[in-house]
């Protein structure tokens, strides 16, 4: 008995330090018709001994948009920002296993973005400094807040008076999901954005949320990250929108690799064990003066 108390104790503590936050924000609370919204985003503080970058991230994890991995793709990721001096916000935001679609995901990441901007302060951030990442579906995620941030005010039609841009200051997808198209979008994905059926997924919707077809000219600084192998998202995901993106002059990065397949998040696995992936994507980060 004594050791199976001390095994779950054990477990209890590994579970608290995998999930620990420094605080826990309810996007719409008080705001008028969405106070039931269950979307919340987790803070996790720049490290005090970590240089004072007063940079914030919105991490979006992936789940096909029908759930979310926030232990491996969220959680690691926050704490290797914190680690470098970026205060990190764990995205929880609405999917399709609880029977939401667009618009719900991409008024959580704009909510989002607007309630740090307007807490920077407070939070210690320069509200000029403020990004997002996104893995797979997170990944596309993350591109529409960077492509949509005008053509696609969620909060405007919900009536909130925003008086900071929606824009991220950079948009960094990972394994991304980005295409709509028949040829190589996930499907799965696809589906839980914008319902099933042929009424849901008119050619035109697909374009509309294809992002490598919506690249605007004011598009943030994005940084791609992509392996070959991966066998969950097609690659060419990742290579049409790098295209995209340099076809219309904004400053990007296109990190490919030859293995590593889907799903690393910033876990401490083999592919991170061979190519440090973080660390290109810290210098582009310290090269745009988002990072030390």
């Amino acid at each position: 008995m004594k050791k199976i108390i001390t095994t779950l104790a054990a477990i209890f503590i590994f579970a608290t330090a995998a999930f620990s936050q420094d605080a826990t924000i309810y996007l719409w609370r008080n705001v008028k018709g969405m106070e039931k919204q269950p979307s919340v985003m987790f803070m996790h503080k720049a490290a005090e001994s970590a240089p004072h970058t007063r940079t914030a991230v919105i991490v979006c994890p992936g789940g096909s948009y029908h759930h979310l991995g926030l232990k491996g793709e969220g959680n690691t990721t926050a704490t290797w920002f914190a680690e470098n001096g970026v205060t990190a916000f764990v995205l929880k935001y609405r999917t399709a296993e609880s029977l939401y679609h667009h618009p719900s995901m991409l008024q959580d990441i704009q909510r989002a973005i607007q309630l740090v901007r307007e807490n920077a302060d407070e939070w210690d951030i320069d509200p000029a400094k403020v990004g997002v990442i996104g893995f797979s579906a997170g990944g596309h995620l993350v591109t529409m807040a960077g492509e949509f941030w005008q053509t696609h005010d969620e909060l405007a039609k919900l009536g909130l008076d925003c008086q900071v841009s929606l824009r991220p200051d950079f948009v960094i997808p990972v394994y991304p999901v980005v295409s709509m198209q028949d040829d190589i979008a996930h499907r799965w994905s696809r589906n839980s954005l914008l319902g099933h059926g042929n009424k849901n997924q008119t050619q035109e919707r697909k374009d509309e949320f294809s992002m490598e077809l919506n690249v605007p000219s004011d598009m943030p600084p994005t940084y791609v990250v992509v392996c070959d192998d991966d066998p969950v998202v097609i690659p060419e995901n990742s290579l049409r929108l790098y295209n995209a993106l340099q076809a219309a002059g904004i400053e990007c990065k296109l990190a490919r690799y030859s293995w590593g397949g889907h799903g690393f998040g910033m876990k401490d696995n083999a592919f991170m064990k061979e190519f440090h992936w973080n660390e290109p994507l810290h210098e582009w980060l310290r090269d745009l003066g988002f990072m030390e």
